[in-house]
């Protein structure tokens, strides 16, 4: 399943060192440009997106450096925004078609969710990749542009066939399935004439992170079993002759350790799958290596994590002061009913202000997962990395054409999370 015969690339030139990649972007500014880009996303309803996405990859792209040279990324917003309008003008009949069959054959719904369900699936996967082909052929290092060839309906069919063992195996096939899909779009990856390839094995990945998907079956089945035991056993144990609010908080109190404790194993998994991903990666006799530090991912999980769970107590608080606001302005003006009044006849306003609260808290934790689960976790990884055999790239010859934003907007459309 993971055979595979290393390209013989000659270099004429002598072999060079390794070489850095450097991350020179400040996190101030980053910080800015997402916080700037969700207030213009509230203002234009959304449409903005495409604008920020574009100046989220250009500010990455340019503040990594190879060898003193930085990346460039040529996209456009409007590329996205045409994309994504032409996808709906394909998506928007198959939702209505389905919308349709739905309501003749109320009976049969459940069953006619299954094929849409696969349907789009299968659709996704091809528009990831068309998405991937995209933002490749809009990258230049060197002058030299990065594109792909492939094809998206071939990796949609292989990505099917892939989930599906892993659902049978229960993820124990992940490892595998990474290593086929990384084959499979390395191998239709070039920089300029510069062919890419993908080195990294399955069986290397499960030895790495293989514990992990065994502490997750444990832990899984463990509390499952556990529960079961509770429920069986009945007014027999006395857990369950305790009160209903102390039942509560010991459910609770498990349930917070069990996301604690996946909360650190989720992002040493994230480290040790980025490092083997780096690591199989080829271009020509150029190879790559990386010392992604676990700790550092960690941190930033939490970080995350922390700010999260900050926006969300102050948006509450926010919230709950708005409703005692009303309250008191109810009772100085000695109309006590006024807010039940409005509710209750379905007046607008308290319609709008509920929309807008919940909309602000949706762009609050947008800004905080675009800065730490796209910028901190990019300067992570690529301040990580070290290019060997970069001399292999002294000599390319430019290729490829760019490509349709198809894809992005087929992402865009099916309300896939992307950056």
């Amino acid at each position: 399943m993971d055979e595979m015969i290393a390209p013989d690339f000659a270099s004429a030139s002598a072999p060079s060192g390794p070489v850095q990649v450097g991350f020179h972007g400040q996190d101030g500014d980053f910080r800015r440009l997402v916080t700037r880009g969700a207030l213009l996303e509230l203002v234009t309803f959304g449409f903005y997106r495409f604008w920020l996405v574009t100046n989220i990859r250009r500010s990455l792209w340019t503040s990594t450096s190879i060898d003193g040279d930085a990346l460039e990324y040529t996209g456009r917003g409007r590329e996205l925004l045409f994309g994504f309008l032409f996808a709906l003008a394909i998506l928007a009949p198959l939702y209505l078609a389905y919308f349709l069959v739905a309501i003749e054959a109320e009976r049969a719904k459940a069953f006619a969710s299954l094929p849409l369900f696969l349907f789009f699936f299968g659709f996704m996967q091809f528009a990831v990749y068309r998405a991937r082909r995209y933002r490749l052929t809009r990258t230049i290092w060197r002058g030299v542009r990065f594109w792909m060839t492939g094809s998206g309906v071939g990796y949609a069919f292989r990505a099917f066939a892939w989930w599906l063992l892993v659902s049978v195996t229960l993820g124990l096939a992940y490892p595998w399935q990474e290593a086929a899909f990384e084959r499979y779009k390395m191998g239709h990856t070039y920089y300029g004439d510069l062919p890419g390839w993908f080195q990294g094995r399955g069986w290397t990945f499960f030895k790495r992170a293989g514990w992990l998907w065994l502490l997750g079956v444990f832990l899984v089945v463990g509390a499952a079993a556990g529960i079961a035991k509770i429920v069986q056993a009945g007014g027999e144990l006395p857990l369950a002759r305790l009160p209903t609010q102390t039942i509560a908080l010991i459910v609770g109190l498990v349930f917070i350790v069990l996301i604690s404790i996946f909360g650190f194993l989720y992002p040493i998994f994230k480290a040790i799958e980025w490092r083997w991903w780096v690591q199989g990666l080829r271009f020509g006799a150029l190879r790559f290596d990386s010392n992604l530090s676990l700790g550092a991912l960690i941190a930033n999980y939490w970080k995350l994590y922390g700010v999260s769970l900050l926006v969300f107590a102050v948006w509450s608080v926010l919230v709950l002061g708005f409703v005692f606001l009303g309250v008191a302005v109810a009772m100085a003006t000695r109309h006590p009913d006024l807010i039940a009044r409005y509710a209750g006849k379905g007046e607008a306003l308290p319609v709008v202000a509920t929309l807008a609260c919940y909309l602000l808290l949706v762009l609050a934790l947008g800004v905080v997962q675009r800065i730490y689960l796209v910028q901190r976790v990019w300067k992570l990884v690529v301040s990580s990395i070290t290019l060997h055999r970069l001399d292999a790239a002294d000599h390319v010859g430019a290729e490829g054409e760019a490509a349709s934003a198809l894809g992005e907007g087929l992402v865009d459309g099916l309300d896939f999370a992307g950056f």
